[in-house]
């Protein structure tokens, strides 16, 4: 929600009084003549290190305008063939046409010698799927057991509602040097996570300055890869947010009063005649409907099949205008619901989060960076709403956005005066109950032994659904064909479908009904023959499963996108006559239990009547978080599914 930030970032720049000065670190710069690096003995063996790393970040003032300047300067030890790869090019997180300062790279190779890169090394590059140019110096001559060393300086606009500072990498660093430098009129309020200390405040000021630091040394490395899991809550951190102004009084700067209070009150404004005209026509187009939710999800399908989000869109906040052009960006979109929601009688709160992916919403400290996204909440069905999200439906959303905190913003009277408040709470995510996903499937085994046939019916519900559903609306009907094709082969062993049908896709039945996908096969590639007996491979219906390998000692707690439930039923026709070995192998039981709760289980069991095997598997993960010390547990649950799919029944005429 930058745009509705603005107003705020911009009430808390005007603190600043006018001390135009430079940063301190202008004369700062790497080493001149290198020669030969000594590599710390426990870093010699790693496959890639980062020997140094210094970053500062000051805040000051030029004219008018409140500045921050960035120092990042690291010594990085590339010791393999994978890391001299991963290496070959040093990308540049910064636009070029940004203030850049200064911005130099060069390597040290074992023997002492120094390249060193020059901005005719910079090259450029399209991300044709982000839309976006990436610079990048491109190394030449980079070799086992060298150094490269990057050096850049940036002039931005200051991080005064709040930052983020991640001090922990994927590799090891030797030894780490941050500093956090501020006018000494201002406080700020800072706050460590997972194991970073508290800053130490250098008592040699800097032209009348705070110089806060913090130092550490043999950081581990924080993979990126760990599966299932939410690396950015558990990464070393700092964060820090303006706080106070001690030249002017200012006090409380930046606080989620402050933003709730407004943010309603400009989000909540008095209509003119055409735009509460515009308004009344609007909802005369939106069936309506006596069930709540019903009625909401009404609301939500109408606004955005109507209304086309552009977040670059220039604001106009002018409900007609919004209507009339059938676009609008995020603040737009948010007065709009506003809008409908009161005409319609519908109580709802604004909940502000952030995507617990990315930074994960601290109830503790009010930073704006917790602020980027939002959701509506309905009191009277406990259910959210994703303006944002073009493919989402209520009672469904983003699933980052969830199992997190947010800032539930409402209405509030007193004395007669109507203003916006604030309270943070959590953001629960739909339950398993409405992620629950069905198969049924039937394998006939009486006309053909060598060649069984498939019938299926799989189920998909809530947040599975979504990853289907919409797709009709956005593609080709050719383009659909064989996306559902590609669905099928992951249950039909790549074999082709006799017959493929869907049910409830499309956007129009997200978040109401399954989507239902019917398909039968020719299941001979599930079939196999040994001597005089037959080799079904029963378990590789349900789809092909992901196996959890964990080769080195976990690190993260398991984190998943949301809580999701599975219920299959496999019947096996059999032949008169025949008989069945290895039944027993799909007796499975895997639970993983904490907090008094079984949280997550992978179960199956089969029975016999007759020439008709069934076999019954559930499979459910309630928490979306699981403790460290669950981790095998939760393995052993993950795995079951494919241990399930590699079991083979033995079938005897």
């Amino acid at each position: 929600m930058k745009r509705l930030l603005l107003a705020a970032v911009l009430i808390a720049a005007s603190c600043l009084p006018v001390m135009a000065q430079d940063y301190s670190f202008t004369t700062y710069d790497w080493v001149a003549k290198p020669g030969v690096i000594s590599i710390p003995e426990k870093y010699k063996t790693e496959k890639e290190a980062i020997l140094d790393r210094h970053v500062k970040i000051e805040l000051s003032v030029a004219g008018n305008v409140a500045k921050q300047y960035y120092l990042f300067h690291e010594q990085r030890f590339v010791n393999s063939p994978d890391a001299v790869e991963r290496n070959n090019r040093i990308y540049i997180p910064f636009n070029m046409d940004e203030s850049v300062l200064a911005n130099k790279a060069r390597v040290i190779l074992p023997n002492g010698k120094v390249i060193v890169l020059k901005s005719d090394d910079i090259k450029e590059e399209v991300d044709e799927e982000r839309g976006v140019k990436l610079h990048y110096f491109a190394i030449n001559g980079l070799e086992q057991g060298a150094i490269i060393e990057r050096l850049f300086v940036l002039e931005e606009g200051p991080e005064l509602k709040g930052k983020t500072v991640r001090l922990q990498a994927e590799y090891p660093i030797a030894a780490l040097d941050f500093q956090f430098i501020y006018p000494k009129h201002l406080k700020f309020k800072t706050k460590s996570y997972n194991g970073v200390a508290e800053p130490v405040e250098d008592t040699a000021s800097v032209n009348e300055k705070i110089v806060l630091g913090i130092k550490d040394t043999d950081i581990d490395g924080l993979s990126e890869d760990e599966a299932y899991s939410n690396r950015s809550a558990n990464v070393r951190m700092w964060r820090y947010k303006l706080q106070a102004n001690y030249a002017n009084g200012a006090n409380n700067i930046n606080s989620f009063k402050e933003f709730a209070t407004n943010l309603y009150e400009r989000m909540n404004p008095e209509f003119s005649k055409k735009d509460q005209k515009a308004i009344d026509d609007f909802v005369a187009q939106i069936p309506k409907s006596s069930d709540p939710e019903e009625q909401i999800w009404q609301v939500e399908n109408k606004v955005k099949k109507s209304i086309n989000y552009n977040r670059f869109l220039e604001s106009r906040e002018k409900v007609a205008d919004i209507l009339t052009s059938k676009q609008a960006n995020q603040t737009e979109l948010l007065m709009l619901y506003l809008a409908l929601f009161k005409k319609m009688g519908i109580e709802n709160q604004v909940v502000f989060t952030s995507d617990r992916e990315s930074v994960p919403f601290d109830r503790d400290f009010e930073s704006y960076e917790n602020l980027d996204d939002f959701l509506f909440y309905f009191p009277a069905v406990k259910h959210y709403l994703a303006p944002l999200s073009v493919e989402c439906r209520i009672p469904l959303f983003p699933t980052g956005l969830g199992h997190n905190n947010g800032l539930f913003v409402k209405g509030k009277t007193f004395a007669g005066v109507t203003m916006g408040i604030g309270e943070i709470g959590f953001i629960e995510l739909p339950g398993s109950d409405i992620t629950h996903d069905y198969q049924d499937i039937t394998i006939d085994l009486t006309k053909d032994l060598e060649s069984p046939h498939v019938t299926a019916k799989m189920t998909y519900g809530g947040n599975s659904a979504i990853s289907f559903q919409p797709v009709k609306d956005f593609v080709d009907a050719d383009n659909y064909k064989k996306f559902l094709k590609q669905i099928a082969e992951n249950y039909t062993a790549q074999a082709e479908c006799e017959s493929l049908t869907t049910e409830n896709d499309g956007l129009d039945n997200v978040g109401r009904k399954p989507f239902i996908m019917n398909l039968t096969f020719d299941g001979k590639d599930l079939m196999q023959k040994a001597g005089g007996n037959h080799l079904l491979s029963a378990g590789l219906v349900i789809g092909r499963q992901m196996e959890l390998y964990q080769e080195t000692t976990r690190v993260l707690p398991v984190e998943i996108d949301y809580p999701h439930y599975y219920t299959r039923t496999i019947r096996v026709l059999l032949p008169k006559g025949a008989k069945v070995k290895n039944l027993e192998k799909f007796d499975m039981d895997y639970t993983c239990e904490f907090d008094g709760k079984t949280q997550c289980a992978f179960t199956s069991k089969w029975k016999q009547e007759g020439d008709v095997v069934t076999i019954e598997n559930v499979e459910y993960y309630h928490a979306v978080k699981y403790p460290l010390a669950s981790f095998e547990a939760y393995r052993k649950v993950i795995n079951a599914a494919a241990d399930f799919n590699k079991v083979v029944l033995v079938v005897t005429e």
